[in-house]
Parts: structure tokens; sequence; C-alpha cells
């Protein structure tokens, strides 16, 4: 048995870091519990060089540079952090929780914050002839380091925000870079829509619709791409050097959807106190479901908060919900 703290907050990716950082503000002791190997969620593990546009006080933020601040402002309490270990079963017994995970550790506390986001996840991959063979020699599924495509002639399989937003960055760092989309109309954000035909009138690249891939060919890496349109069937091969496929994620509760918690769909249901249907245990950001909910890192944020305010309530009822201001804290970070 581990040391017993004041709260284990599962998840470690930029809701859960936050809300770490709250909990140690209110001066509880904090431990997060994470399947990665390095805290920061999606934001490490998928897109470490994008840019987020939607944090406030930023006009824009590398994920990476993001998830970096956010260490730095939760370290100042020095948490404890499980890394490469996921919360797998939960007990309530003599007045605690614990949580043991796929290592076989079991963690004691007396609150929970579950910040998990979508929760457990896997690429949406094709069927194509040639993709299966081609992972991991010329075919990805995230953009860890964007110098990585710099003079390489890339294809971009996807219609949503993460193929438009790796278009526009990729455009400037690729010898070429092609995006295609198996339907006329793109899920990506207008706004970013519009950049993408503002680029490719200037010649700065090329985008296909409605087109979809049949077969990636090649030697030891992955060398041509045969695409097609698929009204026409018309096929076009293409010399590459790079593929990348953005078609979005499958994700998954986990075993935290069988801990008796009350869900809504693969979400956890909270109150206004972001605490779940069993009293100590609190959820926030992506995972935590309530009427009007939005997803955004800027909301999650902000419910984590909530989150660790009410969890240091819970864990002292002495402790006012309500923190005071920070900036009455004497405190250098």
């Amino acid at each position: 048995m581990n040391t017993l703290v004041d709260v284990n907050i599962i998840g470690a990716g930029p809701v859960g870091l936050f809300a770490g950082f709250y909990t140690g503000q209110r001066g509880l002791s904090v431990r997060l519990i994470d399947p990665l190997p390095e805290p920061g969620g999606q934001l490490i593990a998928l897109y470490p060089e994008k840019y987020v546009y939607d944090v406030a006080g930023f006009p824009k933020v590398m994920a990476k540079e993001l998830v970096h601040s956010l260490r730095q402002q939760t370290s100042q309490f020095h948490p404890e952090y499980v890394l490469e270990a996921t919360a797998v079963s939960l007990k309530h017994q003599d007045g605690h929780f614990e949580v043991t995970t796929d290592t076989g550790q079991t963690y004691p506390s007396r609150a929970i914050i579950i910040a998990t986001g979508i929760g457990a996840f896997t690429p949406r991959k094709l069927n194509a002839p040639g993709v299966a063979k081609f992972e991991g020699r010329g075919v990805a599924y995230s953009i860890k380091n964007l110098s990585h495509y710099r003079g390489k002639r890339v294809l971009i399989m996807g219609g949503g925000d993460s193929a438009a937003d790796w278009f526009m960055m990729l455009k400037d760092v690729a010898a070429s870079v092609t995006l295609i989309h198996r339907r006329e109309a793109f899920r990506a954000h207008p706004a970013t829509v519009e950049l993408m035909k503002k680029a490719v009138a200037k010649g700065e690249g090329r985008i296909l619709t409605p087109y979809e891939l049949k077969e990636l060919r090649g030697d030891s890496w992955v060398r041509e791409a045969v695409i097609f349109q698929n009204q026409t069937k018309t096929e076009v091969p293409l010399v590459v050097d790079e593929v990348v496929s953005m078609l979005g994620y499958i994700s998954r509760l986990g075993p935290i959807a069988e801990w008796g918690l009350a869900l809504h769909n693969k979400q956890i249901r909270v109150g206004t106190d972001m605490q779940t249907s069993t009293p100590g245990i609190f959820a926030c950001g992506d995972v935590a479901y309530y009427e009007g909910k939005v997803k955004l890192i800027a909301t999650g944020f902000g419910e984590a908060a909530i989150a660790a305010n009410y969890a240091a309530h819970y864990v002292n009822p002495e402790l006012s919900v309500t923190p005071g201001h920070s900036s009455d804290l004497q405190r250098p970070l």
C-alpha cells in the first residue's frame, strides 16, 4: 500500500495538471496517475508542436510549451506522479478510496478527481492495402516533430481540425503538401478552411476532394500513394515521402466505466460542484458531462478549479469552497 494522500487525480493531461495545481494551492497533498510515460496527455502524445489558440491570455501557445508551464505551475506543491500506470479498479474502504492500477499497485486517497479527457484513445485506421505495412515507415497518426517533415512530400488524409491545422503548418516546412478528404465539405473550423483555400490559391499546397486512399506502395519505406476520386473512380498516383492519417480517434472510458458512477454515453455525469454520483469523487474536463457542456480546454480549466475547491472542502469541511484571490498569496513561482 502506498502513502495516503488527500487527492488522487486520474489523468495528467492539461486539465489534470491544473487540478493538481489548484488542489495543492488549497493545501492538499496530491498524486497524479496517468498511463502515458510523461504528463501532458494528448498535447504531448499527439501534437506537441501544434499551436493551441483558446487558452486565456495567449494569442497562441505551442502545446508542449503549455504543458511545460502547467507542470512548472503545479511543481511548486511537489505532487507525486505515477506514470505508465492505468487506473483499473476502485474501492471505498475505511473512510478513503483505494485506486489500483494495472501494475498491481494500490494508491489510497481521501478524494478523487477524474480528468482523463476522452479516455483511452486509438487512431481510426484505414484498411487500404499497404497502410499497416508502412506504419512507422512513412505512415503516422500524429506529428510530434515538425522538423521531421522538412523538405518531404507529404500526403495528409482527413477533413477535421487536425488535418486542416497540420496542412497549414506543414505547407511552410514540407517540399509539398497534399490533403485529401472523402467529402467536398470539411468538418474543420470554417476560418481554417478559408486559410487553406488561400494557401492553395498561392500555390502553397494542394487539396483534393472527394478523394480517398486506395493503396500505398513502397519498399522499406512508403514511396507512392494511389488515391481515387470516389465519384468517378479515377485513380491518381502520388509520389510521397510521408503519409499522415488524421481520421480521428476511437475513444473509450475504459475500466472507470465499471466504477459504479452515473454515466452519459462515454462521459461521467457531474453536478455543478463537479461531483459525481459517488460523494468524494469529482470529474472535470472532457470526461465530465452536465447539461450544456462545451468541450474546450478553456472550460476544462474552469471545471478543474471547481472540482479542486469542492474536493478540498470534502477532505476538510473547515476549508471554504471559496479559495479567495490568488493575488493575495505570497508565494514565488
